[in-house]
C-alpha cells in the first residue's frame, strides 16, 4: 500500500485497529499477562525481545491478515524490527494493515485534573523516520482524571499544536486525550471535550486531517458529530481498562467509531498456548473486535 492507498483503507476500512504499543513501563504488565513472569528476563533489551517475539506471534497469525485488522499502533521498537524476515511496518501492510507509531514519552503528573503529555524534543526526525519506513501516522496519549474546564483545554492545546508538527513531518496524527472510565463526572467532562475538540478542529485547514482515539462514551453516540467532522479522518475507540466483552457491547452502541483496543484484543492470549490454541484465541478476539466495530 502507498501513503493515499493507506488513507483510504483507514477512512473506509470495515474493521479496527490494533493496539501493539506497549512501551518500556507497560511491557512487563503485558507480558505477566501473556504468561511470561517477571523473573524471566534479566535486563531490559532481553524484555524487549520476548515482547517483541509476541507482537511478532500476533503479526504473523493466519487471523491478522484476513481483512478485519485495518491498523497497528507500533512502539519504536517494534517499528524498528522485523516479523516475516522484513521491516514491521512493510510487514504489515503486506497484510493490509495499516502502521502507527506511538510517540509520545510519557505523562505528567497530574495537575488541574489531567496528565498533559510529556515534551518531545525529537518528534520530527522520529516522524521523518518513521515515514521513509512506509509507517502512515502516530498516535500520541494524555489523560483526563476529572471535568475542570481549563485543564481539559489545556490537553486538547497540546494535542492539536503537537499533531500540528506530526502533519509537518509528513503523517496523519491520531489525537488521543483518553477520558479515565472511573471518573464519577466523566458525562459532564466529556462534554467539556467534545465541545473543545470540535472548535480546534475548527482551525484546521484544507488537508490538515487528523484522527481522534476516546474513550467510549458515557452516553451512546456522543461523539457523532466528531466522527462527521470533515477533517476527522477516523474516530477509535480505547478499551480503558474494560474487559473484551464489556468493550465491545458499550462500542456496538456508538456506530462510526471503531476499536483501537490493547487489553481487549491481547487479554486471552498466553505464551504456552500452542500455535493452533494462539491462532484461534486471537481470531475469536479479532472477529467479537471487528462485530462491534461495524455494527
Amino acid at each position: 500500500m502507498n501513503f493515499e492507498e493507506m488513507r483510504q483503507r483507514i477512512a473506509t476500512g470495515e474493521g479496527f485497529i490494533a493496539a501493539l504499543d506497549q512501551s518500556g513501563g507497560s511491557t512487563p504488565k503485558a507480558l505477566k499477562g501473556y504468561g511470561i513472569e517477571d523473573g524471566a528476563w534479566s535486563s531490559e533489551s532481553e524484555m524487549f525481545a520476548l515482547i517483541h517475539e509476541m507482537r511478532q506471534r500476533i503479526i504473523e497469525s493466519l487471523c491478522f491478515g484476513n481483512g478485519k485488522v485495518i491498523g497497528a499502533i507500533l512502539f519504536e521498537k517494534t517499528m524498528d524490527g522485523e516479523s516475516g524476515g522484513k521491516p514491521v511496518p512493510e510487514r504489515l501492510a503486506e497484510r493490509g494493515v495499516v502502521p502507527f507509531l506511538k510517540v509520545d514519552k510519557g505523562l505528567e503528573d497530574e495537575a488541574a485534573g489531567v496528565q498533559l503529555m510529556k515534551p518531545m524534543p525529537g518528534l520530527e526526525p522520529l516522524c521523518e523516520r518513521a515515514r521513509a519506513k512506509g509507517v502512515f501516522g502516530t498516535k500520541m496519549r494524555s489523560v483526563i482524571k476529572r471535568a475542570n474546564e481549563a485543564g481539559i483545554e489545556q490537553i486538547v492545546v497540546q494535542q492539536f499544536a503537537e499533531g500540528r508538527r506530526i502533519m509537518g513531518a509528513g503523517l496523519v496524527p491520531m489525537l488521543e486525550p483518553e477520558y479515565d472510565i472511573h471518573a464519577d463526572d466523566r458525562a459532564e467532562g466529556e462534554e467539556i471535550l467534545r465541545d473543545s475538540i470540535a472548535r480546534h478542529l475548527d482551525t484546521l485547514g484544507e488537508g490538515e486531517d487528523v484522527m481522534l482515539k476516546l474513550s467510549i462514551p458515557v452516553k451512546a453516540g456522543y461523539y457523532a458529530s466528531l466522527i462527521e467532522h470533515p477533517r476527522v479522518l477516523r474516530v477509535v475507540a480505547l478499551s480503558g481498562g474494560y474487559s473484551t466483552d464489556e468493550a465491545c457491547a458499550k462500542l456496538a452502541e456508538n456506530p462510526g467509531m471503531i476499536a483501537s483496543f490493547s487489553r481487549g484484543l491481547l487479554q486471552d492470549l498466553r505464551h504456552q498456548q500452542s500455535d493452533n490454541e494462539f491462532d484461534t484465541t486471537l481470531g475469536s478476539a479479532i472477529d467479537q473486535i471487528h462485530a462491534a466495530s461495524v455494527t
